[in-house]
Parts: structure tokens; sequence; C-alpha cells
């Protein structure tokens, strides 16, 4: 597992809905990886690697590329911004932090006056992009354009921090299956999922046409091992890839449960039982497709989820991927 390799997945700009970067790097990594792709019009990009059997299951990698962010409403006379928020942000996370727009400006995010912790609210900050007037603002961004928190990631010995892990993390994990990938006995639809962070809308609209037998939604999930962080679920850094069980999207099935579990006992992964208090995933969007469809989750545990440093481990994310790899390597037993 080499980060460096595929540093632009840590580094398009891709607010939910203006994913086209990240799309553009991603179809230009896979060309000689996948056979096909499928372009979903609401963004997402589906890679598709086709089965070696005559009557192949069709199973789905999902890992969405949109991050959190903010869209621009109003500009002010002397120059600053006013915001409305893509995707949810606690308040307790922004102020002083940076954010990027798509054309690469940089601002800051301020609030009216000083108050008291607990008096935060996002209608009482704005965000500065250091000009004077109005008219220099607007000529630099517009209403309507998007920025995220700006936090280029950091790799260390254990971890990766970075404000983009949900779910950067996870496209970079389909992208390391598609490069490693030994055999095909299922036809593998690798979806690389638009506007998950309002409504696993890509999801959706891509599990509708492509109907799997079953998917797998590859996200991030809350890290349990802080203070008082057993209240957000099971999971815990550094424990291995977490295998869900449920969230408040979904339950996943038993039968699935078990067999991805099997396939990590078999092969020696590292893992553990997932079940959150909070969040959803696409799983939720591919469960309910139709008639419905078998699915479930392989989820990294990420401490500070939808912060600026959000952080997960090197070994839990590297056992992500071999669990995936196992899961698309083995013929789909229901």
């Amino acid at each position: 597992m080499n980060i460096q390799s595929k540093d632009f997945i840590f580094t398009a700009f891709g607010v939910s809905g203006r994913e086209d970067s990240v799309k553009e790097r991603i179809e230009a990594f896979t060309a000689e990886l996948v056979d096909e792709f499928i372009y979903d019009t609401t963004g997402s990009l589906i890679c598709v690697k086709k089965g070696e059997g005559k009557d192949c299951k069709k199973i789905v990698l999902s890992a969405h590329m949109d991050t959190i962010g903010f869209v621009i409403t109003y500009a002010d006379e002397r120059g600053f911004l006013r915001f409305s928020e893509v995707g949810h942000q606690p308040e307790a996370y922004l102020l002083g932090k940076r954010v990027i727009f798509e054309n690469g400006d940089i601002g800051v995010i301020g609030i009216e006056k000083k108050e008291h912790g607990d008096k935060i609210t996002k209608e009482k900050m704005f965000i500065d992009i250091g000009v004077k007037k109005k008219d220099e603002a607007l000529n630099l961004v517009k209403i309507g354009d998007m920025c995220a928190i700006y936090s280029p990631y950091a790799v260390t010995d254990n971890v990766i921090t970075g404000g983009w892990m949900d779910d950067r993390v996870g496209c970079f994990v389909l992208l390391e299956v598609m490069e490693n990938i030994k055999s095909v006995p299922n036809t593998v639809y690798f979806l690389f999922s638009s506007q998950e962070e309002v409504g696993l809308r890509g999801a959706k609209t891509a599990s509708y046409s492509i109907e799997p037998d079953a998917g797998i939604a590859v996200d991030v999930t809350a890290s349990s091992d802080l203070p008082e962080g057993d209240i957000l679920g099971s999971s815990a850094m550094g424990k291995g890839a977490a295998i869900k069980i449920m969230d408040k999207s979904v339950i996943v099935q038993k039968k699935l449960v078990n067999y991805l579990v099997g396939l990590a006992e078999k092969n020696g992964i590292l893992y553990q039982r997932d079940v959150s208090r909070i969040g959803g995933t696409d799983a939720h969007a591919i469960q309910l497709n139709k008639s419905g469809s078998f699915a479930g989750g392989i989820s990294i545990p990420a401490r500070y989820v939808h912060s600026a440093g959000e952080m997960c481990s090197l070994e839990d994310i590297q056992a992500c991927i071999d669990l995936a790899l196992k899961f698309c390597e083995n013929e789909l037993p229901f």
C-alpha cells in the first residue's frame, strides 16, 4: 500500500455535486484496469470489471467521491461571504479554519464577535477571502460557488490525517483493489458515487441501473475509542476492518455479515464488528434498490469525522483492502 502513489485521490476538490475533478482523475488512473466506464447523470463514475464465468453475479463496491462543504449565499459590502452548509458540519470544528474554493482561492472562517462556545452558530459565521469590497469578492467568488475545509493530508508511520478522509480513503481502497485483483468470478462494479453526503443520491441511481446481487459500501465509521466515545458505537481505530452490522440507515442481512466474517477469519484479516449509533452509508441505497439487494459495509474507523483532522489507521486501511479484495475474488455464494 502506497498512499503517495494515489495522492490525487486525497487532494482533488469535490464538494457534493461538484465531483468532476475527482472523477476525471479516477478515470485517468483506472483506464487500463477495468473493462468499461459507465457515467451516471447524477455525477457518479462506475468502473466495470467483467466476470470470467457465463452466469456471473453482479457485485458493487461503493465509495463516495464527495466531501462536505459550503455554498456561498451572500456577499456584504465589505466583501465578507455568508454561506450555507453542503452536508452536516459541526460548528465546533469550523471557526478559524481555512477553506478552499474550486478555483483554488483560499478563505478563513470568522465570526461576528467573540461568544461563548455553546453559542457559536453558522449564522454568525462568514468567510473572509481578504478583500475590501463586495465587487472584489464577487470577482473571485460567485454566489453559488462551493468550498471545503482546506486541510492537506499527512501520513506518519501509523496514521493518515486530513480533512477529506470521508470518503477519499474509501476511494483509495477501491483503487487498491482494482490494481491487485487476480481473479474475477463475479462482475464487479466499482462505484465512485456522487452526493453521498446530501442523501446517498449517486448510489441510489447507480444501484437502480446496475441491479446488483450484493453490494458493499467502503466508507469511514466513527471510532469509539476516544474518552466517552463508546456512545458512538463499537468500532475502534487500529482494530482492523469494521464489518458493518447496523447503523442509522441499514441493518445488514445476517447471511452477508457471516460471509464477510468468514472471509476475514479464513484469510487471517484483522476485523471487528461494527455497530454504529450514528450516520449512514451507500449501503442503505444499495439494499433498498428495486426489490432489494444484499448490502453491507467494510468500514475504516476514523476519529474526528467531518473535521479538518479526520484520522485513520494505515493498518485498518490495509485490512479493508484485503477484505474487499477477497470479497471480489470469491464467487458470491448467495
